[in-house]
Formats: C-alpha cells, sequence, structure tokens
C-alpha cells in the first residue's frame, strides 16, 4: 500500500516544508496534492532565500518592476512571498474546503528580527493575514517569551496562526494557553470560533542534534545507547500536553463553542544524522490529528521505504518520560537544551532572513 496514504488514512496531515514560484507554476505543488497526499505547506525565511536564490529567473521581472516603483528590499519581499503564498493557498482551495477549513493551509512567517516584540509581531500578522487575504493562510509567529501575548491577540482578532520554534514542552504548554486565552476574547468579541485554526509547530530533529552532540561528550555505554531517542521523546511529550489540555473543563467549553483544536505539528523532520534512518520523524511520530511537515527529500523517502507500523505516539508517554529521566541523571537538563534551541532558532531564522535581503538587493541592482 501507499506509504503517503497510509499516513493519512491514519489521520496524518503531511505538509511540505518548500515553496517556490517554480513549485507553483511548474504544476509541482498540484501533482503532489493530487498524487503525494501533500494537504498543506509550510515556509520560512530559509526556504524563502533558497526559492528566490535559485529560481532568480522566475521572480527577476517582478523585482525588476518593484524596484523601478521605487520599493524597498523590504517592501519586495513582502510583495514576492505573499505572492508566492496567496497562490499557493488558491491551489489547496479545494481541498481546504474538503477538510471543512482544517487542511489546505499555507504559512507565511512574520520577519524573525520581530521575535522579541510582541507589538510589532502584533502589526505585522495583521498585515500579512490582510495582504495575502486568504482564508486558508496561517501566520507564523514564534513561540518566544514575547510572541506567546502575540499569539493571543492575532487569534483575538481572528487570524489563524502557526506557532513556530517550539522546542520544549513547558513552552509548548505557555502555547496552549496562549492559544485558549485568544479564543476565549474571539468568543467575547463574538468572533465564530470554527473559522480560527492554529498548529503548534514542535521542533524535532534539532533536539536529536543538540542532545546527541552532549551525548558524544559523555561517551559512556549509557550515553551511547541514548543518542537518537532524545526527540522522538520530547514530541512525544508534547502530545501528552495536548491530550491533557484537551481533557480540561477550560477546552470543552471552548469546544462547545466551535473552537478547533490546535493541532501539534512536527517540524525539523529532516534527518540531520544521516546513520539514522531517513523516515523516523515522521513513522515515529504518527498519529491521527497530527501533522508533520517534511521537506521534499523526507517525503520522497517515506513514500519509496517507509513503513507505517500503526500510532506510534498514544500511550507512549511513561516511556517518553523514562528517557528523559535517564538523560537527567547524564547531566543533561531537558530545559536548558530547550532554552538554547530556541535563541538558536531565533538567529539562525534571522541570518536567513538578512541572506534572503541581500540576495533580493543584488538582483534589484541587475542590469
Amino acid at each position: 500500500m501507499n506509504t503517503l496514504l497510509e499516513l493519512t488514512d491514519l489521520g496524518v496531515s503531511i505538509w511540505l516544508d518548500d515553496l517556490d514560484r517554480h513549485r507553483i507554476t511548474s504544476g509541482n505543488l498540484a501533482y503532489l496534492i493530487e498524487n503525494k497526499c501533500v494537504r498543506g505547506v509550510t515556509t520560512n525565511p530559509a526556504i524563502f532565500d533558497k526559492a528566490v536564490s535559485a529560481g532568480a529567473e522566475a521572480y527577476a521581472a517582478q523585482i525588476s518592476e518593484l524596484t523601478a516603483q521605487g520599493k524597498d528590499v523590504d517592501q519586495i519581499i513582502r510583495r514576492l512571498t505573499t505572492d508566492d503564498v496567496r497562490a499557493a493557498c488558491d491551489l489547496f482551495t479545494g481541498l481546504w474546503q474538503q477538510s471543512g477549513g482544517v487542511d489546505g493551509r499555507v504559512s507565511i512567517e512574520v520577519d524573525p528580527r520581530l521575535a522579541n516584540d510582541t507589538a510589532a509581531t502584533i502589526t505585522q500578522a495583521a498585515e500579512l493575514w490582510t495582504q495575502v487575504a486568504r482564508p486558508n493562510v496561517l501566520i507564523k509567529i514564534p513561540a518566544t517569551a514575547a510572541g506567546l501575548p502575540a499569539i493571543t491577540e492575532s487569534i483575538a482578532n481572528g487570524i489563524s496562526v502557526n506557532v513556530t520554534l517550539i522546542f520544549s514542552v513547558d513552552r509548548y504548554r505557555e502555547v496552549i494557553a496562549a492559544y485558549e486565552a485568544g479564543l476565549v476574547r474571539a468568543r467575547a468579541a463574538g468572533l465564530d470560533l470554527s473559522t480560527i485554526q492554529s498548529v503548534a509547530s514542535f521542533f524535532v530533529s534539532r533536539v536529536d542534534a543538540a542532545v546527541d552532540a552532549r551525548l558524544e561528550v559523555n561517551a559512556t555505554p549509557a550515553a551511547i545507547e541514548l543518542k537518537g531517542e532524545a526527540a522522538i521523546a520530547n514530541a512525544r511529550l508534547a502530545w501528552v500536553a495536548y491530550e491533557d489540555a484537551l481533557a480540561t473543563a477550560r477546552w470543552a467549553e471552548l469546544a462547545g463553542a466551535g473552537a478547533n483544536p490546535q493541532r501539534p505539528l512536527w517540524a525539523s523532520t529532516g534527518v540531520k544524522d544521516p546513520k539514522y534512518d531517513d523516515t523516523r520523524y515522521v513513522v515515529d511520530l504518527a498519529t491521527s490529528g497530527c501533522v508533520n511537515t517534511m521537506p521534499e527529500a523526507t517525503l520522497e523517502a517515506v513514500d519509496q521505504h517507509g513503513r507505517v507500523i500503526g500510532d506510534t505516539v498514544r500511550g507512549t508517554g511513561a516511556a517518553a518520560a523514562a528517557t528523559w529521566r535517564q538523560l537527567a541523571e547524564l547531566g543533561i537538563d531537558q530545559r536548558a537544551v530547550c532554552d538554547h534551541l530556541e535563541i538558536e532558532g531565533v538567529q539562525k531564522f534571522i541570518d536567513s532572513w538578512e541572506q534572503l535581503r541581500g540576495t533580493v538587493q543584488n538582483a534589484m541592482q541587475a542590469p
């Protein structure tokens, strides 16, 4: 049986972690939707930098036109990215309608330089929502301390949000609270809660990369035995937090008013260590109600040789907690690792954004 179809039938929403203009205009994205069970798309600054760098011809005419109009580099980036996201949203319209608004979603991120500026994040999230002007767009807001109130405010205003850069389970619980607080305010304002969607993007492979490096320094047999165990255990604990949130009276009241669960989304699912199976962050985190956004190489790997063995998340919380207790005994602090990864993740996105600005600036100066 087709592995991607098996995952979809299990209840996993497969999203593609990539977008560029050629993928849209060539019919490739439409093909992936029709034949590879792709039910959504996520983007980030690194993806857009790669898109503009590799697909210079696809963007050259528009960059030249906008430059002639006197637009600056940030205005041009906004136009390029929102145009691509809007076009992708249109390709997903049918799926969005068929899924009742759950899938068929395309994400676009606020400028990562605003990660620690609540007010500016709120303003730009609203601008992106208005500029893309499609009901199936998701605005990506980072799960930084400053991002949490921006999530609440955006949800309260009826904006659907993809919360990104979540690493720790503690921070994830704060994200859930921020989402629910926004829904409470949206309901008080008379908004239709059923139109508001959100996903919480929990990063996976980076956790293994960080923890494995520490285990290699330790180098004891116990440490080596735990290599490659941290990330999946971390994500499975996030699922426990999700289930706990859905079991509360607060959520029951919101659900009764039409609210949608904020689905966990597994991000950073491309394997960084070549010694690991390249499908592990998909098949080992498969459960009904989750989203898995994967780069095309991972999508193809799952399609070609992935093996779905059923639900690999529900009921795993106790074992996942035991894994992290063993790691703690070796001196690896879960929150400290995740806090470091959050800071590093924000900086990586800022670096990619600046690289994108440089790429576009060079194109603006082209004859």
